[in-house]
This record gives structure tokens, sequence and C-alpha cells, in this order.
């Protein structure tokens, strides 16, 4: 069954919601903050947009391209589908741990969540 467009829209991920250029994510990197959890270490910067962008760095370390796809994936589909509970006006580089490929997409997702700023939070960041 297909999804109409407006619920198809919402959905994805679209190209002005990630981070696409070097310059972008070296400017995360000099001028942003750093957080870190289990499975995850992230940097954040404001952007100043009405939305927040993604990327994400995975190292060659952390396994074969198969690995390190599956990986990107996941972290991609958590963003997707939590878009819109995260705060606008980030920009975010995720670096990923060994064991992001392993751990159940639950708690990826909440170990992710729990180190985005969140909409609720957004005014005291």
């Amino acid at each position: 069954m297909a999804l109409p467009d407006a619920d198809a829209a919402t959905l994805d991920l679209p190209r002005e919601c990630r981070l696409v250029h070097r310059v972008e994510y070296d400017a995360v990197y000099r001028e942003g903050r750093k957080r870190a959890g289990r499975e995850f270490t992230i940097f954040l910067r404001r952007n100043g947009l009405d939305r927040s962008r993604f990327g994400w760095s995975i190292k060659k370390a952390l396994g074969g391209a198969v690995r390190r796809n599956r990986i990107r994936r996941r972290l991609r589909e958590v963003v997707r589908l939590h878009r819109r509970e995260i705060a606008p006006g980030w920009d975010v580089v995720i670096h990923p741990r060994s064991s992001a490929s392993r751990t159940e997409f639950s708690t990826l997702t909440a170990e992710l969540l729990k180190l985005l700023p969140a909409l609720d939070s957004a005014k005291t960041e």
C-alpha cells in the first residue's frame, strides 16, 4: 500500500536536513560542543536555521563496508522517524561506536534521542 503524498513528505529525510559538505562538518567540530553516550558521540552546533541538519561519520575501524552501511542506515532511520521530536536550529554530527551495528534498534533510538536537543528543552539550550 502506497502512502499519500502528504504522508510521504513527512517521513522522508530531505537533503536540506542533511550535512553534505565538508565545510559544514568542520564548522560543527570547530565551533560546536560534544556529548557522549554508550553508543554515540555527537557534536552539536547552532545553525540559525528553522530546521536541524544531520550528518554521520563512520570510521573504517568499525568494520567493513557492509557493517558501516548497516550502522549508517540505522542512524538515518532513527533521525528520519524522530526528526519532528528534535529541536530545530542545530547541526548534528553523529559518531557511532562499534556496538551500534549490534544493539537493538529501540535502544539505539532511546540513546540518540537522549543526547539530541529535544523540542521541550530547546529554550534552555
